[in-house]
């Protein structure tokens, strides 16, 4: 018997994902009600999800209260996808994007009224500070909801009902999640976009750094960081990285070489980021009967592109 919901589900899905090609996909279901996860969160290709079968176990979760939600996977970064959760959308919003440059490449109507949109920044990964930065960026100048820019968080999957209660139509009934727009494009101005949110990401890692380290910071004059600032500034990416918990035997050569890459990934430059190990790194110089050699020979590593996890 022909399911017309079915293949109206299969179809949305197809194109939302058209929209935004990608790898793998990562899913989860939450229950509108309970805000329960379900069991059973994991990776999918697209081929994956537009199987028969995992359509209909997806709807079967949906007609049982269940919310679906997507997020384009990048590993231990961002995929190259900014959402953006347009909320309360403002009128023209979305000529107002496609002007500016910022074109969406995926557009949601998750309920009458309310959007979200993917917009394409970038074919490789971005680092999680430079994603987060972008949607932050994005949510101010369209209005977009602030606590929805972080570099991992999922947008709806289109085909399935929005379980939301506050979105219930006067009759009671969940709307879909329905597909307005979708085309797998690169927004025209992402360059200027990127450029943006680095300069926004290198100023916070400068404010980050205790007691406001030289203004000759980002320039290629000798470095005159302190051995206490050098200190501070390890042990408070030590701290944020929960290296003593998660570590119980700590290889300093290992986190130097995270510390050094991080570092200059905020722009840091390597004279910087090199005092900052030498005199920073616990018990530096350790076992080491060359320190200036392994300083120089860390960098140089962390140089190079990090390799895929």
């Amino acid at each position: 018997m022909f399911d017309r919901g079915f293949f109206l589900t299969l179809h949305a899905i197809r194109r939302q994902l058209a929209g935004m090609p990608n790898q793998f996909y990562f899913i989860r279901m939450i229950h509108g009600c309970t805000r329960r996860p379900a069991p059973g969160e994991r990776l999918w290709t697209a081929a994956e999800l537009m199987r028969g079968a995992v359509v209909r176990f997806l709807r079967t979760r949906n007609g049982q209260g269940f919310n679906l939600y997507l997020l384009p996977y990048g590993g231990p970064g961002n995929a190259g996808y900014i959402f953006l959760d347009l909320d309360q959308a403002r009128p023209r919003v979305l000529e107002t994007m496609r002007a500016n440059g910022h074109e969406p490449c995926v557009v949601l109507e998750t309920s009458p009224g309310h959007l979200q949109a993917w917009v394409r920044v970038s074919t490789i990964g971005l680092q999680p500070e430079l994603a987060t930065a972008l949607g932050r960026q994005l949510a101010h100048t369209y209005g977009g909801d602030l606590a929805s820019t972080d570099w991992r968080h999922l947008g709806r999957l289109a085909g399935f009902r929005n379980h939301k209660p506050q979105r219930r139509t006067v009759s009671g009934s969940a709307p879909w999640v329905r597909v307005l727009e979708a085309q797998a494009i690169l927004a025209s101005a992402a360059q200027d976009l990127l450029h943006s949110a680095t300069q926004i990401v290198a100023r916070q890692a400068t404010a980050y750094l205790p007691d406001r380290i030289d203004s000759g910071l980002h320039t290629r004059h000798p470095s005159t960081i302190t051995a206490h600032a050098a200190a501070q500034i390890y042990r408070s990416w030590m701290d944020r990285w929960h290296i003593p918990q998660r570590f119980p035997q700590v290889d300093w050569s290992i986190v130097d070489l995270w510390l050094a890459r991080k570092l200059l990934a905020m722009h840091i430059t390597p004279a910087q980021v090199e005092t900052i190990l030498r005199l920073g790194s616990p018990d530096f110089p350790r076992h080491h009967n060359d320190p200036e050699d392994y300083l120089q020979r860390t960098l140089a590593r962390a140089a190079l592109p990090a390799p895929p996890l």
